[in-house]
């Protein structure tokens, strides 16, 4: 499971990454940048909170075995 946390916590780091680089260039203003930061965060609660709050041979299986999970979908704000 530590594996697997590690590559998509490096996933979610990379679509930052890339957010970044259209913000530095002007493609994002600060709102659209804060938005970003806010839903890498919550992917990335959600990841941890997935990794390691269950049984890790349920969870294990289950990342083996169930379709991938897109963690920075999880992490989107919803509108109200």
């Amino acid at each position: 499971m530590a594996a697997y946390h590690e590559a998509q916590l490096a996933e979610l780091v990379a679509h930052v990454a890339g957010e970044i680089d259209r913000f530095r260039i002007g493609d994002l203003d600060p709102f659209d940048m804060d938005r970003v930061l806010f839903q890498y965060s919550r992917a990335a609660k959600e990841l941890w909170k997935y990794c390691t709050l269950g049984n890790v041979e349920v969870t294990a299986r289950f990342v083996r075995e169930e379709p991938a999970i897109d963690w920075w979908e999880r992490g989107a704000f919803t509108e109200r």
